[in-house]
């Protein structure tokens, strides 16, 4: 993956999320998750690494913002 950028967590509620699971399915629907509770800057396709197993995905959260409970 990318280096993470300074700009990803420069403020405090900022967060990068490293995924790794067995399956593109369960790292989207983890990310789907994450999205219905916070604003989320999603990824729209998984990636493999040559010799680890499953897929990996990265995903931006800004948890300043409850989005669950109205917080917009």
């Amino acid at each position: 993956m990318e280096p993470i950028k300074d700009v990803h967590v420069a403020e405090r509620g900022l967060l990068v999320v490293d995924v790794a699971a067995a399956d593109e399915e369960t790292a989207l629907a983890f990310q789907a998750a994450l999205a219905g509770r916070w604003a989320t800057a999603t990824a729209d396709r998984t990636s493999r690494d040559p010799g680890e197993p499953g897929v990996r995905l990265r995903c931006y959260l800004d948890v300043r913002q409850d989005l669950a409970s109205g917080g917009l």
